[in-house]
């Protein structure tokens, strides 16, 4: 069965293209219906706004009573972060995300490379320490500090998985059975983002995690994770077959060819995980740069404390 999106039905009149089905396949693509097909209706939407709400809420908690909370940690957060998944999945361009592979492409980046970085620069975790009562908090640490979470959140477990899940997906006949199946891509959807934060949650998070890693450590398995989407990247520009076998061909676009759109596809992998990697790079080095200060000014005042304690003890003597 075909996956039709109901944007169709609604932002254009009778389909002049069929797939192979008979369902109704989606007009040519332009950029103006990224803004005009916005779907707000899906549970993605939804938990986006729950999540928006009660990140909120917790700001407004802190600031009631006197605390402050960093405005760039809000603005990760709400922007590039719960902003970025919506820019793919509610707004007008999840209508393509089964009839362009390259659109498919820009989704998968989008919710596991970009976006859960900024969900973890915003420290959810922490604001949620410092705004809910006694008895929650200590669940939530407990949540943190337990045995799954050490195993997910340990560096290379995080990275095997961050890395042999695209290969599982698209080398396998999974990804044909997601694109027959609405349930299967939207699960996929979420699926893309968890690992994305199991990834990059304990990199560049700020949030207090178990068994965080020293930066220079972390900036090592970030560059080892770069050949891995290049290679991948090349392998589909070059394949000789189709990803998602036959369901491109069927859908019978006459305005897209899926070669060249599985082309396009693989330059988005390639290009685009050596971007989010070159600035993951540099968003470490920034916060190594910032952790060294912070440690030199503890020394600094740890030394003058010393100081002076010896000098009081001196003009008792």
């Amino acid at each position: 069965m075909l996956h039709v999106d109901p944007i169709f039905a609604a932002t254009s009149v009778t389909p002049s293209t069929l797939a192979a089905g008979g369902e109704a396949v989606p007009p040519p693509f332009d950029i103006t219906r990224v803004f005009t097909g916005t779907r707000v209706d899906s549970w993605l939407a939804l938990g986006l706004v729950v999540a928006a709400g009660l990140y909120l809420y917790g700001v407004y908690r802190l600031r009631l009573r006197g605390d402050r909370w960093p405005v760039l940690r809000t603005v990760s957060f709400l922007g590039p972060g719960l902003g970025g998944i919506a820019s793919v999945t509610v707004s007008g361009l999840h209508a393509y995300d089964t009839a362009l592979l390259s659109v498919h492409m820009i989704q998968h980046m989008v919710l596991s490379m970009v976006a859960p970085i900024f969900l973890a620069l915003g420290a959810p975790v922490t604001l949620a320490l410092r705004t809910l009562p006694v008895r929650p908090r200590k669940r939530l640490l407990a949540i943190v500090h337990s045995r799954i979470a050490r195993i997910y959140s340990f560096p290379l477990v995080a990275f095997a998985i961050f890395v042999v899940n695209p290969f599982a997906l698209y080398f396998t006949d999974l990804y044909h059975f997601t694109l027959q199946h609405e349930w299967a891509h939207e699960l996929v959807h979420a699926h893309f983002i968890m690992t994305g934060c199991v990834f990059f949650w304990p990199l560049v998070g700020l949030d207090p995690l178990p068994g965080r890693w020293p930066y220079p450590a972390r900036a090592l398995l970030m560059v080892l994770s770069v050949p891995f989407h290049t290679v991948l990247g090349l392998t589909i520009m070059q394949s000789t077959t189709l990803f998602g076998g036959d369901w491109y061909p069927s859908l019978n676009l006459s305005w897209s060819n899926p070669w060249d759109d599985q082309v396009v596809a693989g330059g988005v992998l390639w290009a685009g995980g050596e971007f989010v990697s070159v600035t993951m790079l540099a968003v470490l080095v920034v916060q190594w740069v910032k952790q060294s200060e912070r440690e030199a000014r503890r020394v600094d005042r740890e030394l003058d404390r010393q100081e002076a304690l010896q000098r009081a003890a001196e003009s008792a003597a």
